[in-house]
């Protein structure tokens, strides 16, 4: 088994990184990889499944810090580590807690058959969860969408219907755990050499080995399919946010529930609207008569066009806000404000009878028409006035 790489070196962080930097340098790097712009290429789309499983322990508080205690151990059942217990994790072992079973076991509290691999051994084990991505544009964020998916898991056998085992077939005694399902090691550890148990290889933990597997599942009782799914991506999903499908992951082992799917979502950029939380912003162009005169302007909105009164002598930069024209709330139904700054657009390239009426307009100002030239130019003047 491959050594894993440390997952703040995987988001380029150091130990200690804000939620926000890790946030953020996860945004980065899923972009970077994201299998869109890289279709075809195993090693992008490998990155990619290291980013996102490194930003499911890191942004989690709880899991982090049983990562930065006992490494990739402390959070994954399943990693082996390095032989002995290098590498920041304990080695070998399938859960922290089972070293703790291990010495504590025999009086009382820690231990007992709830955390016994023996005893479990044979129980329905929960299928793992699967790991995709899917990309959509703005306005299907902001409104809801329907899209279609492939997603790769392993499902429950058709043939064997699970069994693992062709039809009429006898089954044998596991010689390696004696039908137990699991067998006992020895590992050492920072507190010594700790026996524990783990689920039996050679019998995947059913304590009977199959004299005629399924030709199907070659004995698994599951096998790797791709699955077309509709995903429902509710309006209000924002840019790096995961969708979690129930039951759509890895089917279970022994009559065990399927694992979960998670949809890391990616978000398009919009030409006219960006996003901040469940508010919209957007820029809109008047002219210099509209903001000195006044005037009725159509601004558009992620719901549509709505009819906005900007009021005389209006300033570029002025910002107003449009309640509840923002994205809807998940699982609510309230909805952010949009917020639109008017921008003052000088004219060019004037003929010479308009630089004459605008020049006759110019000097017809008086000082009180242009309070801000005038306070500044006193300011102006009382600072040399002063020197």
């Amino acid at each position: 088994m491959a050594e894993k790489r440390d997952y703040y070196e995987v988001l380029g962080l150091k130990k200690g990184a804000s939620e926000d930097e890790i946030k953020k340098a996860f945004k980065t790097m899923a972009r970077k990889y994201h299998p869109d712009l890289h279709p075809d290429d195993q090693e992008a789309a490998d990155k990619f499944k290291e980013i996102n499983e490194a930003y499911e322990v890191l942004s989690d508080s709880e899991k982090r810090a049983r990562y930065d205690q006992f490494g990739h151990a402390g959070v994954d059942p399943n990693y082996g580590g390095s032989a002995g217990y290098g590498g920041g994790g304990f080695g070998g072992f399938g859960d922290v807690g089972d070293i703790f079973d291990s010495i504590f076991g025999g009086f009382g509290g820690f231990g007992g058959s709830s955390r016994s691999a023996a005893s479990n051994a044979n129980a329905p084990r929960r299928g793992g969860d699967v790991n995709s991505s899917v990309t959509i544009d703005f306005m299907e964020a902001c409104k809801g969408v329907k899209k279609k998916m492939r997603v790769t898991h392993m499902v429950k056998c058709d043939q064997c219907g699970g069994s693992g085992s062709d039809a009429n077939t006898t089954t044998t005694t596991c010689s390696e755990c004696n039908g137990q399902g699991s067998v006992r090691v020895n590992q050492r550890t920072p507190f010594g050499v700790i026996s524990t148990t783990k689920v039996c290889s050679r019998c995947g933990g059913k304590g009977k080995i199959v004299t005629n597997p399924c030709s199907k599942c070659r004995g698994s009782g599951r096998f790797r399919t791709t699955t077309d799914i509709e995903l429902k991506v509710p309006a209000g999903i924002d840019n790096g946010q995961v969708l979690r499908v129930s039951g759509q992951g890895d089917a279970g082992v022994n009559g065990g529930s399927c694992g979960d799917l998670n949809v890391s979502v990616t978000v398009r950029a919009h030409e006219l609207f960006t996003r901040n939380g469940n508010d919209i912003y957007c820029e809109i162009p008047i002219t210099y008569a509209q903001a000195v005169l006044g005037d009725k302007v159509t601004v558009p909105t992620i719901k549509g066009k709505v009819e906005y009164d900007i009021p005389e002598g209006t300033q570029s930069g002025t910002k107003f806000r449009l309640r509840g024209e923002g994205v809807k709330y998940l699982g609510r139904e309230s909805y952010g404000d949009q917020y639109v700054t008017v921008v003052v657009e000088v004219p060019k390239k004037l003929t010479k009878h308009q630089k004459e009426l605008l020049k006759e307009f110019d000097d017809s100002l008086e000082e009180k028409n242009q309070v801000k030239r005038q306070n500044f130019f006193e300011k102006l003047k009382r600072k040399f006035d002063q020197q």
